[in-house]
């Protein structure tokens, strides 16, 4: 049954996308005009839909790219290639930002975390990563063919060749379920963007919809001919599209029936998008990239009547309430002042370089080059130069981001608090108000006047300062920090003479004795460079000394207390739990005594940074950002 002609309408553009074959195909969701393909020419390309000139080319991979994905602001994409590397770029910035790589395989999911900057990764070694830093999550049996981060930012779908759909907790890097039914292997799922509701489509040509409350399957539609190549929600919920071969289908699933039939001339659909009521679809066919645009005004999305009814062999459902009524929970997504997710940063550069010098100089090669300014101009640039109007309060709508696992942006910008009515379904989180912090670093300098270190002067206009009290204004403190950097020279020294005797324990020892934080920050600015440094009985000292740096007014050392507990974290953490879970020995072993009771002090004193931890978890900013990626690593003290 379909509104449209029976004839087959042609292709909106068609475009040769590489030089040779098209591997990974992928649409911007919000603006419906972005284009990003994949292929084995290595290079990531950029197009602006229903435009045949590229805007960027994306180089660094050396290895065919097998999956692409935009990030929801269009600002940020992430290429995973044959041999496992993981590449992100800023494309409003044209520059690479990250190089990931852990993955022993070809990668062949990938997705962003939708208010901030992790990135999830399938690979065909079976595993699932979540990056930065999340737990690692053990994956399927089989390659990890499709991950969608829940609309709350919570939960983790993957589906599998295994015929497996699991629902991962990100929170605590563990199965929530796995929803076993399918007999094939499951190519793609899609969460509900408002219900707790998943979809997942098979090669056995089935479309199942999972209820993640009681996870149990709500209903199951069986593909006429060929099964889904990919499935989208309609923005509201009312109803599924799937991207048949040759067809676009509309479902509803309480109860299961095809709304509609629209035949569209796409061959094998590898993704689609909807913008401005208009659903757009993308295919490829060797280096020949294909869009396609159907006017859903014209597409039935809903009615009481059931078209074309398609049940499996279980017993009839019992009749519910049409699709689009509160027939379960909806997504807590508790609401901030900010709703741009901030991106992906290099916190240390311990953090972000690869694991040898070969990814480090592929990292360096890695570039975008401009091809087409204009578009380029046109798309990316307005973001940054143009400052949209200041919006009256009574317009504002209330927001309807969170913020569970990534960074929010400063809200320095925002010169009055807008008065945003809180949502019956939200839990707005805790938001802690940040003391003064000292900034590491800066463009320029905050609040600095020139004025400010010349004496003061009843007349501006008429009086002339002196040469020489403005120099003395000028060096006013100069002698009092002389002293004070002298003195930390000197502490330094001190601990620089018992390091070169190779005993780290006693340089630690002899920096905590002194009493200096700035000391104690310079040590582990070098100790943090090189982990194989770090033992138990270092981490004993450290630990108090980090717990004061996480409460410093100084943004560089919580910077580098956050770093080293981080590396002390993914270190140690795992032993620590597994020999305080241990059973007691038989007999007398002084080493085990002195390990277990090594590990019982490193476990309190983490016990009480985790307090201070959770309670700075709702900073925004790189501080809260940090402090949130350290919550998540300690949930297991909890």
């Amino acid at each position: 049954v379909s509104t449209y002609t029976d004839s087959l309408p042609p292709p909106q553009t068609e475009i040769t996308a590489h030089s040779s074959s098209v591997s990974s195909l992928v649409l911007g969701k919000s603006s419906g005009r972005l284009l990003a393909t994949g292929g084995e020419d290595c290079r990531v390309n950029i197009w602006s839909v229903n435009k045949p000139n590229c805007i960027m080319s994306l180089t660094g991979h050396t290895t065919p790219v097998e999956s692409v994905k935009i990030n929801t602001n269009e600002e940020l994409i992430v290429a995973g290639s044959q041999s496992g590397s993981i590449r992100i770029w800023d494309l409003e910035a044209a520059k690479i930002l990250r190089t990931l790589m852990g993955h022993k395989a070809n990668i062949c999911s990938l997705d962003f975390h939708p208010f901030g900057g992790f990135v999830a990764s399938g690979s065909m070694d079976t595993n699932i990563k979540v990056r930065p830093s999340l737990p690692f999550i053990y994956g399927h049996e089989s390659a990890v063919r499709c991950l969608r981060f829940s609309p709350d930012g919570k939960w983790l779908a993957s589906s599998s060749d295994d015929h497996t759909v699991k629902l991962w907790d990100l929170a605590a890097g563990k199965i929530m379920f796995e929803f076993a039914g399918h007999t094939g292997p499951v190519n793609m799922v899609e969460f509900h963007p408002n219900e707790y509701l998943l979809a997942s489509g098979s090669s056995d040509r089935m479309i199942r919809f999972w209820d993640l409350e009681k996870f149990q399957v709500v209903s199951c539609i069986e593909e006429e001919a060929t099964p889904a190549r990919c499935v989208l929600f309609n923005p509201d919920g009312c109803c599924l599209f799937a991207g048949c071969q040759d067809a676009l289908r509309v479902y509803g699933w309480e109860p299961e029936r095809c709304f509609d039939v629209v035949p569209v001339s796409w061959s094998k659909v590898a993704d689609l998008s909807i913008c401005n009521n208009q659903l757009i679809g993308v295919s490829f066919s060797q280096s020949v990239v294909s869009s396609f645009v159907v006017d859903l005004n014209r597409v039935t999305r809903s009615g009481s009547g059931l078209q074309g009814l398609i049940r499996d062999d279980r017993p009839p459902a019992q009749q519910l309430p049409p699709t689009g009524s509160s027939l379960r929970r909806i997504y807590e997504r508790p609401s901030t002042a900010c709703s741009k997710p901030q991106r992906v940063k290099h916190n240390s550069e311990s953090e972000r370089r690869s694991p040898s010098s070969e990814d480090d100089r592929e990292e360096k090669e890695s570039t975008a080059e401009i091809q087409n300014p204009e578009d380029y101009q046109e798309i990316f640039q307005p973001k940054n130069s143009i400052k949209p109007p200041p919006v009256a309060k009574e317009a504002s709508k209330p927001s309807q981001t969170a913020d569970l696992l990534a960074p929010l942006p400063s809200q320095e910008n925002n010169p009055e608090p807008v008065q945003r009515p809180p949502l019956a379904s939200s839990t707005p989180l805790a938001r802690t108000e940040p003391s003064a912090v000292i900034p590491a670093a800066r463009n320029e300098p905050i609040g600095l006047k020139a004025s400010d270190f010349l004496p003061a002067v009843k007349n501006q206009s008429l009086a002339e300062i002196v040469d020489e009290e403005a120099v003395s204004q000028i060096r006013k403190g100069h002698d009092t920090m002389c002293v004070v950097l002298t003195s930390r020279h000197k502490n330094l020294d001190t601990v620089r003479a018992v390091w070169n005797t190779g005993d780290i324990k006693t340089s630690v020892d002899s920096a905590v004795a002194i009493n200096d934080l700035s000391v104690v920050v310079d040590l582990l600015n070098i100790v943090n460079q090189k982990a194989s440094l770090w033992k138990l009985d270092l981490c004993t000292v450290i630990l108090p000394q980090i717990e004061k740096l996480l409460q410093s007014k100084y943004e560089s050392y919580v910077q580098t207390g956050c770093t080293s507990l981080k590396l002390i974290l993914q270190r140690f953490l795992p032993l620590i739990t597994d020999i305080l879970a241990a059973p007691p020995s038989v007999g007398v072993d002084i080493s085990r005594e002195e390990r277990l009771h090594k590990c019982r002090l490193c476990y309190k004193q983490l016990k009480n940074i985790s307090n201070v931890i959770k309670n700075k978890s709702g900073l925004s900013g790189r501080h809260g950002s940090a402090f949130r990626e350290l919550h998540l690593l300690m949930a297991v003290l909890e």
